[in-house]
């Protein structure tokens, strides 16, 4: 069943299909992918065969659990091409991981994962109320992050008009934002804050400027610094989803009229969530480690990928397909302080439930002896109290809060603002880890 571009405003058949149809298509296109990857893929033979399974094994949508996971480190292992499974001449484009920690993963793209890859994009867009004419600034990265071009292709699929701006050169971005006039903005959430901070900076409201939504996704965030970006630049803030091993951005989208979590789109990607030690299967519903098994692409089919994304799925509602719940973390970046679990997104509703804070924030951790400590960094609002003595009764009630609902206890440090580095292209840091292994 072929993706096609709907007119505006339309749903494609398949966002509306029941849950039969739906998974008479997963199925159907799982057995495929499954095939595809053991005849082509020389590490899914192995791992396939090590483990006693076969293709042919996959009878149901169940059966999917009999297959190995696959994880960033087989992308590493197999470098640059070896997970390709089509030849190297079909493949149009290459996209790859920083490699901050090691080897890039990288992925490749057929013509045809590109056309579906823009297609679900622009389903995305749409999803967010883009419609056919619609301007979209888009300040996601461009290169070899997918985020850029990802949403580039697909706005263009959309129809909308399109300006490239990338990340940085705040000054610019709020130029072009001002003298444009774009409808929506495609970011990471972090540099919309930076975006809005400039545009106060200018003197201009950023609440009165041309943008009406705002399609955020490549880091984890939190329904509290949902309100505070839609309060502060008056626009309807959606959660886009996706990771470069699965797609790149596009994988799942929020839809406007029901802000309810990203809808999966499963007629691409079939997801699965599972105890992050057991690798067990869990019931929707149960939180735990997000994985996927992609169901349509050439280049780079991916079985059972541990994404390390920790999260729920949730029935469906404005289309027929499940969502995820927010992210609450990632089972490889939380952090255990004393015994304690702790995630950025748990101090991140922390601070944005305070009325002085801003949305900016760093965890600081260190090695005190043989125990670990955190410092947590954030910073007034221009318009709170800078004095000494509020800035302590700040403090202690951000320390308390952290103590109380999270159970670990900091030392928070209350600056002014701009006090923290700012991200301008990429993702936020907000776990600066010193401690030594």
């Amino acid at each position: 069943m072929p993706v096609k571009t709907p007119a505006p405003g339309d749903l494609e058949p398949i966002e509306t299909a029941s849950r039969d149809e739906l998974q008479a298509l997963q199925l159907q296109r799982l057995k495929a992918t499954l095939q595809h990857a053991y005849d082509n893929v020389p590490h899914y033979r192995q791992a396939f065969d090590a483990k006693g399974v076969h293709p042919s094994d996959c009878q149901s949508l169940a059966d999917l659990a009999k297959f190995p996971f696959t994880t960033k480190a087989d992308l590493r292992d197999n470098y640059p091409f070896g997970l390709f499974a089509v030849p190297r001449s079909e493949v149009v484009r290459v996209h790859a991981s920083s490699g901050t920690t090691g080897k890039p993963t990288v992925v490749g793209y057929t013509k045809k994962d590109i056309d579906t890859w823009a297609d679900l994009v622009a389903r995305s867009i749409r999803a967010a109320g883009g419609r056919k004419g619609d301007m979209v600034h888009i300040a996601y990265g461009y290169g070899l992050f997918t985020g850029g071009l990802g949403a580039h292709y697909g706005a263009e699929r959309l129809g909308c008009t399109v300006v490239p701006m990338s990340g940085g050169q705040t000054e610019k971005q709020v130029q072009l934002i001002n003298d444009f006039k774009p409808d929506i903005i495609m970011v990471t959430p972090s540099y919309m804050q930076v975006i809005v901070e400039e545009m106060k900076r200018q003197g201009l409201d950023p609440a009165a400027s041309s943008l009406k939504v705002g399609i955020f996704g490549a880091e984890p965030w939190t329904e509290a610094m949902r309100k505070e970006i839609e309060a502060s630049a008056g626009i309807s803030a959606v959660d886009i989803y996706g990771l470069s091993e699965v797609m790149g951005p596009g994988v799942a989208s929020e839809c406007i009229e029901t802000q309810d979590g990203p809808v999966i789109w499963e007629d691409h990607f079939y997801p699965e969530i599972i105890d992050p030690q057991t690798g067990e299967v869990l019931p929707d519903g149960s939180e735990g480690e997000l994985v996927f098994t992609t169901l349509s692409k050439e280049a780079l089919p991916v079985i059972r990928y541990r994404t390390r994304d920790l999260t729920r799925l949730l029935p469906p509602t404005a289309r027929s397909m499940r969502r995820m719940g927010k992210i609450v973390g990632r089972s490889d970046d939380m952090l255990i302080i004393r015994g304690v679990n702790l995630f950025p997104t748990q101090v991140e509703e922390v601070v944005l439930a305070h009325g002085q804070l801003g949305g900016q924030y760093q965890l600081i951790v260190t090695r005190e002896g043989t125990l670990d400590a955190v410092e947590v960094r954030c910073e007034l609002l221009p318009e709170a109290d800078a004095s000494e003595a509020n800035i302590a009764a700040v403090s202690r009630h951000v320390q308390q809060r952290i103590k109380t609902l999270i159970g670990v206890s900091t030392r928070v440090v209350v600056g002014l603002p701009g006090s923290i580095e700012r991200t301008l292209v990429g993702k936020a840091r907000r776990v600066v880890d010193r401690r030594t292994r």
